[in-house]
């Protein structure tokens, strides 16, 4: 294994370890958002099942991210 190797797989361990809880809850909201929103494009703006995955998978990845920046500053202040 490069150095390089072993560098990014021990930050990827080192921010994993120091946001487990975060983390979690990301891919549980994300997940959930998959189904919700494929559900919810499908039955209001009734598109096809393809179009509505497509736009299904995009935006909540772009909202996880959103949630994950929340999640990460609501926690900070919620310690002091």
């Amino acid at each position: 294994m490069t150095e390089i190797t072993k560098g990014l797989f021990g930050a990827s361990k080192e921010i994993f370890d120091n946001n487990k809880g975060s983390i979690l809850r990301t891919v549980v909201y994300t997940v959930g958002h998959f189904g919700i929103a494929i559900t919810v494009l499908m039955m209001v703006a009734d598109v096809s099942f393809i179009i509505a995955l497509t736009d299904a998978i995009v935006e909540p990845l772009a909202n996880s991210v959103w949630y994950f920046i929340l999640d990460k500053w609501w926690a900070s202040k919620s310690k002091k």
